[in-house]
């Protein structure tokens, strides 16, 4: 059974509050895992089914359950979850592939809610005390594990994340039921963000992007990295259309190329390991 699972809002910053707790943000995907009469099933947040993607998560439970979490890869190294490995999980089709991936990539699902026990539905019980109940869980394998969580110091837990290069911090109210399928303020993210100085190269044609390259090595010269969907104020993008004009060095069919003198702040995830940002978001034009 899928749970159309409930979405967070963006904090402005970190923040610490008593009547919140703060767990860490995994970097992975999110997964409801569901199991009813002992068959398991497995959903992304948008109701696709990725059961055959993760064979080492088809382990039940005690009692019929569903729950809330990310699936993850993570690094032996660091004990850091990677973004790109779990996409790779994610994306892959051949049954031989998937198979050979659990020894190589093996997914982790980080547990964070439990939406229903024993077919009793827990979304209008108090987030502490679904807590108490998910702790009770006897776990499958070592491929689940119950997300941590403070209570109260989410300023303090976002140091130690940023510290250690994770994707951020999730505050949520302590007496907060679980509302389906809405962003609601009683939880919310901080993200790590990352920064960067881009050139801007060129802009779509149709939908909005400006795109984005940066200095390669110690050559100096451009390479691509992205494009900017994200951030761009309607001032912003009028001000852009100005100087574009009289920057525009060549076209095709999809983009605009222009004489990279552009540049411009934007905040990002992260680096992909190829080099290019992920998830861009314009923060400013740099003069």
């Amino acid at each position: 059974m899928f749970i159309s699972p409930m979405l967070l809002q963006t904090a402005t910053g970190p923040f610490s509050h008593s009547d919140f707790i703060y767990e860490p943000k995994i970097d992975g995907h999110r997964l409801i895992y569901s199991q009813e009469s002992g068959k398991i099933r497995l959903y992304t947040r948008h109701d696709n089914d990725c059961t055959r993607q993760y064979p080492e998560l088809h382990l039940p439970f005690m009692d019929d359950v569903i729950l809330d979490g990310e699936v993850a890869c993570v690094d032996p190294g660091t004990g850091v979850s990677d973004f790109e490995s779990v996409m790779s999980r994610f994306q892959t089709r051949r049954a031989d592939k998937i198979l050979q991936l659990t020894g190589t990539l093996p997914a982790y699902y980080a547990i964070f809610d439990i939406l229903m026990y024993k077919g009793k539905d827990l979304r209008g019980v108090p987030l502490m005390r679904r807590k108490e109940m998910l702790a009770g869980l006897t776990l499958p394998s070592n491929n689940f594990g119950l997300v941590p969580h403070v209570e109260g110091a989410g300023e303090a837990l976002f140091e130690q994340i940023e510290t250690r290069g994770m994707e951020g911090v999730v505050g949520k109210r302590k007496n907060s039921v679980y509302e389906t399928g809405r962003r609601s303020h009683a939880w919310q993210k901080v993200i790590n963000w990352t920064y960067a100085e881009v050139f801007i190269t060129g802009y779509r044609k149709q939908e909005f992007g400006w795109l984005a390259a940066v200095p390669s090595g110690t050559s100096g010269k451009l390479r691509p990295a992205g494009i900017i969907e994200l951030g761009a104020s309607p001032i912003h993008k009028q001000a852009f259309r100005g100087v574009a004009q009289q920057l525009v060095k060549g076209e095709d069919k999809e983009f605009v190329y222009l004489v990279p003198r552009l540049r411009a702040k934007v905040r990002m995830r992260n680096w992909t390991k190829s080099g290019m940002l992920r998830s861009p978001v314009f923060t400013e034009f740099v003069i």
